[in-house]
C-alpha cells in the first residue's frame, strides 16, 4: 500500500511541475519575455522580465493545454480499464527551457501511461490507441472554437508590442520589413479553417502574432500533439489504429513507407547542389545519421544502408531541380526517435480479427484527423 501511495505522489508531483513549466512557457510566449529565474544566469534587462501579473496570465495557456492533454491520456486510461488491463495513471513530462535563456518552449514533452498487461487482440490495441486522440481532439476543437470566437479587440496587440502603436492597426505593413529572425507559429488545415471561416477578420491577429493569444496557442499545440500521436507508424496511437485496421504485415509495410516519406520531407533542402562544397563535406555524417535511423527497419545492415543512401540521393536530386523546396529539419530528431528508439514494428496480438464497420469508420476518421491536424512546420523562423 505504501508503494502505491508513493506512485500517486509521483504522478501528482509531475503534474504540478508541468502546470508550473507550462505556465512559465505560456507567459514567455505570450509576452515575448523571460521568467524571473533567468536573471540568475544571464544579464537580462528588467523590461525583458515577466511581471508577476504577466506570469499569472500564463495560466490562460497552461490550463486549457493541460486539459486537452489530460483528457487524451485518460481516454487511454479508462479504455484500458474497460479491458481490465493493468495501467498506470498519466505521467506528465515537464520541460521548461527558460533557465537556458530560450523564450520558445511549450512547457512539456507531453504525457504517457504505462500499460503493464499484454493486450490480447487487435481490437484492444485499436480501442486503447484511438480513445486518447479522439477524446483530446474534441476538447482541442472546443478550445480553438472558443479562442477564435472570443478574440480580444485588435488593439490588444499594443499591450504586447507597445512599439507598434505608432503605426496603428496597419502595423504589419511596417514592422516586419526590416525585422530579422522573426518567429511565428506554423499552420495546419484545421487552423486555416478556423482563421478563414470562424474568426472575425477584424479581430484576427497577424500570423506573426498568433502566439500571443493563449487559447489559440493552446489549441495549436494540442493539434500538434494530436497529429504526432496519430502518425500511423510503429506503436504510436496511430500505429495501434493502423495495426487494428490492417493487421501486422500491412502495418509493417505502411509504417516503413510512411517513415521514409517523413524522413525525406524532414531532410529536404538540408544538402543542395547550389551550396558550397565544404558544406557538402558533412554529407557522410548525415548519411550515417540516416543509417542509424533506419537500423531497426531491416535485419540486413546492407538494406538499411541502401535505404539511407536512397533517401539522401532522392533529397539531393529533388533539391537540384527544385532548390527552393524546403523541409522542416526539426522533424529529423523525432524521426530518429521513431526509427531507432521506438522502432516501427508492432507486437502481434494473439487474436487478430477484422474490426466491425463502426471501428473501421472511426479508424479512417482518425487518419483524416491526422491529415487535418498535421503541421509541416511547427515553428517558422523568418
Amino acid at each position: 500500500m505504501e508503494s502505491q501511495k508513493n506512485k500517486y505522489w509521483l504522478h501528482i508531483l509531475l503534474f504540478i511541475l508541468t502546470v508550473l513549466t507550462t505556465t512559465f512557457s505560456g507567459a514567455e510566449l505570450m509576452f515575448g519575455k523571460l521568467s524571473y529565474f533567468t536573471q540568475f544566469l544571464f544579464e537580462v534587462p528588467q523590461d525583458a522580465i515577466l511581471s508577476t501579473d504577466q506570469l499569472w496570465q500564463g495560466l490562460h495557456y497552461s490550463i486549457p493545454f493541460l486539459a486537452i492533454l489530460t483528457v487524451h491520456e485518460f481516454g487511454h486510461y479508462f479504455t484500458a480499464k474497460y479491458y481490465q488491463l493493468r495501467v498506470s495513471l498519466p505521467f506528465y513530462i515537464p520541460m521548461w527551457l527558460g533557465f537556458l535563456g530560450f523564450g520558445l518552449s511549450i512547457g512539456t514533452m507531453g504525457a504517457f501511461i504505462q500499460i503493464k498487461s499484454q493486450m490480447q487482440s487487435n481490437k484492444e490495441f485499436f480501442d486503447v490507441g484511438i480513445a486518447g486522440p479522439l477524446a483530446g481532439f474534441v476538447v482541442a476543437i472546443a478550445i480553438l472554437f472558443y479562442g477564435f470566437t472570443n478574440l480580444p479587440p485588435a488593439e490588444y496587440i499594443f499591450t504586447i508590442h507597445p512599439e507598434y502603436k505608432i503605426y496603428g492597426l496597419d502595423y504589419a505593413q511596417f514592422v516586419y520589413k526590416n525585422m530579422e529572425g522573426q518567429t511565428r507559429l506554423g499552420t495546419n488545415l484545421l487552423f486555416e479553417f478556423f482563421k478563414n471561416y470562424v474568426a472575425d477578420p477584424k479581430l484576427l491577429p497577424h500570423d506573426n502574432e498568433m502566439m500571443h493569444y493563449p487559447y489559440l496557442l493552446a489549441g495549436y499545440f494540442a493539434l500538434f500533439f494530436t497529429a504526432l500521436n496519430l502518425m500511423p507508424i510503429g506503436q504510436l496511437d496511430g500505429g495501434h489504429i493502423l495495426y487494428g485496421l490492417l493487421g501486422y504485415k500491412k502495418h509493417k509495410i505502411i509504417s516503413f513507407v510512411l517513415l521514409t516519406i517523413f524522413v525525406f520531407y524532414a531532410g529536404l533542402g538540408l544538402f543542395r547542389p547550389i551550396d558550397e562544397l565544404n558544406y557538402l563535406a558533412y554529407a557522410p555524417v548525415y548519411i550515417t545519421f540516416l543509417y542509424f535511423l533506419f537500423s531497426r527497419v531491416f535485419e540486413s545492415k546492407i538494406s538499411n544502408l541502401l535505404t539511407a543512401l536512397s533517401v539522401f540521393a532522392l533529397q539531393f536530386t529533388v533539391s537540384y531541380f527544385f532548390p527552393n523546396l524546403q523541409g522542416y529539419h526539426g522533424w529529423l530528431l523525432f524521426a530518429f526517435i521513431l526509427g531507432k528508439v521506438l522502432g516501427i514494428s508492432h507486437p502481434v496480438a494473439e487474436v487478430e480479427k477484422p474490426l466491425d464497420w463502426k471501428r473501421q469508420v472511426l479508424g479512417w476518421i482518425s487518419l483524416l484527423i491526422f491529415i487535418l491536424s498535421f503541421t509541416p512546420q511547427v515553428i517558422v523562423l523568418e
